[in-house]
């Protein structure tokens, strides 16, 4: 299967999980969570190429603010949303023989939360 890159928005169904935060287990869990089911059904809705042997995921963070932040430490948002893409079937496993990435990029305009993924295909 060739093609691609798809991509895929995903506004922010919850809170960013940031690696700087000291959250009780329970709350973390349950952004995790949201996360990594928001992701699932978005791309369920897009239709969203499945079954893919390798990929190399790049994720653009879109905040509403003009704030410097470091994006790296959203990785346990990216982390929950890859998995959400491995639940709706993108690929095999989130492990390196599946998975390039993903690549935090921070947006370079204000606009609502969201994520935008991007996924290509690698030999």
């Amino acid at each position: 299967m060739s093609g691609g890159p798809w991509e895929l928005v995903v506004p922010a169904p919850a809170d960013w999980i940031n690696l700087n935060q000291r959250l009780h287990w329970a709350t973390r869990a349950k952004l995790t969570r949201a996360w990594r089911s928001a992701t699932h059904i978005r791309a369920r809705q897009a239709c969203l190429v499945m079954g893919l042997d390798r990929v190399s995921i790049t994720i653009t963070v879109t905040k509403p603010t003009n704030r410097a932040y470091d994006v790296h430490n959203l990785m346990p948002t990216a982390k929950a949303v890859v998995d959400g893409l491995i639940d709706y079937g993108l690929c095999a496993d989130d492990s390196n023989q599946y998975v390039t990435g993903p690549d935090l990029r921070p947006s370079e305009h204000k606009a609502p939360a969201q994520l935008l993924i991007t996924i290509t295909e690698t030999p």
